[in-house]
């Protein structure tokens, strides 16, 4: 090969490389927004099945819809410095028991961050484990303070949108099947507060909902919102998060899925572009 050959091959080599490059930097736009979701994934294996299922949804639907997902179960990385790389914030199970944790979560709310909870992220009593210790977070911020109680066993639910306007809930019908879920009622009456927007419930058509077998564990009527979001933040609260387990036989196996209700995911996603300011790619 003469050494004009070699360079000619080269340079056809660098121009390919180059092409290539553009060609995957056309095709690869940078994520609309960046997303971290903490959770603790230590207590009640039906919240550790939904954590676990959740952090493999969550990147597929990073994936499909342009935006990036990481997760972690280091509560101190709720930080300033840390949290400022995320445009959103999701608690899949708990919430941040440590006081310099809280202060940094409440300050990335105040100044415009976003979250999204689910389910047992909603959850303080007093006494337990989870007591309600932070005002901010259960009455000002969440808004329904204490849980009050609940259904048994995790059963589907017809759920009614209440604000079909919403961009987290415009594009769902006026009623849908839930997946399964351990349903909660709250101290506080959230259609009381002024700050709080309901924007979905239960359905009277599911009642009765849950099979108990304690009495009070089967809700035979009743006003129960289960998503809603505070509108002095970007926020939203969804209720579900609670997968049906095989506790009777005690074989602990997964019974349902959170994810395997489509309406259901289009409102999870729906929500998460909404706080992410992002948007559907184009049909």
């Amino acid at each position: 090969m003469t050494a004009f050959t070699t360079i000619v091959s080269r340079g056809i080599a660098l121009i390919s490389v180059l092409f290539c490059s553009t060609t995957l930097n056309a095709q690869s736009p940078a994520p609309q927004f960046k997303v971290v979701a903490f959770y603790t994934g230590k207590s009640d294996l039906a919240h550790i099945s939904f954590v676990h299922e959740a952090n493999r949804w969550f990147p597929q639907m990073a994936a499909k819809y342009n935006f990036t997902y990481e997760s972690t179960t280091n509560w101190n990385q709720m930080n300033a410095a840390f949290l400022s790389q995320f445009q959103v914030v999701l608690f899949l199970d708990t919430r941040p028991d440590g006081p310099a944790q809280r202060k940094a979560f409440e300050d990335y709310m105040e100044h415009g961050g976003a979250w999204m909870g689910f389910h047992f992220a909603g959850f303080a009593l007093t006494p337990s484990e989870f007591p309600q210790n932070w005002n901010w977070y259960h009455n000002t911020f969440l808004g329904s303070g204490e849980y009050w109680s609940n259904t048994w066993r995790p059963t589907s639910a017809v759920l009614r949108v209440e604000d079909s306007h919403h961009p987290a809930t415009r594009n769902l019908p006026e009623t849908f099947k839930s997946a399964p879920n351990e349903w909660y009622r709250w101290q506080n009456d959230l259609r009381a507060n002024p700050d709080i927007k309901v924007l979905l419930s239960i359905d009277p058509s599911s009642y009765p909902l849950g099979t108990g077998p304690k009495t009070n564990e089967i809700w035979h009527s009743g006003n129960y919102p289960v998503v809603w979001t505070n509108q002095k933040y970007k926020m939203i609260y969804m209720n579900m998060g609670h997968n049906d387990m095989d506790y009777d036989h005690k074989t602990n196996k997964e019974l349902s899925s959170t994810f395997e209700s489509d309406a259901q995911n289009q409102l999870i996603v729906d929500s998460l572009l909404w706080l992410g300011g992002g948007k559907r790619p184009s049909q």
